[in-house]
């Protein structure tokens, strides 16, 4: 994903806000700024220059950074897939339990508490 293009993808935005959330107070301020008006606030690169008072290259420049940087730090650390894999297992638990609200089965409540401790392991 760390190409920079000029219209990025409702998914990649996704992706790219929800790796800000996590590793964005890393970046350097600058590079702060100019990603949440790129790509979160949807400023084209010329606007950006214009604040910051860059040209437009360094605006891409920065961005680009902080972008690889961003996908260097998930690399690394792994939250947003740990995230992601919780959230996914928190569903298959409401799942579960919604199923359950008729039935009184065991292997249910075996596979919910399954569940739970991957959760808990996280």
């Amino acid at each position: 994903m760390s190409s920079l293009k000029k219209e990025h993808t409702i998914e990649e935005r996704l992706e790219l806000s929800l790796l800000y959330d996590f590793y964005g107070a890393l970046l350097k301020e600058n590079q702060q700024r100019m990603f949440e008006a790129s790509i979160l606030e949807d400023y084209n690169f010329s606007e950006i220059a214009q604040d910051e008072g860059i040209t437009r290259q360094g605006v891409y420049d920065t961005v680009k950074r902080a972008v690889k940087q961003l996908e260097m730090y998930e690399e690394k650390l792994g939250l947003v897939a740990r995230f992601k894999e919780q959230k996914e297992m928190a569903g298959k638990l409401r799942d579960k339990l919604e199923g359950m609200k008729s039935s009184d089965s065991s292997m249910e409540w075996e596979e919910i508490f399954r569940l739970l401790e991957k959760m808990e392991e996280g």
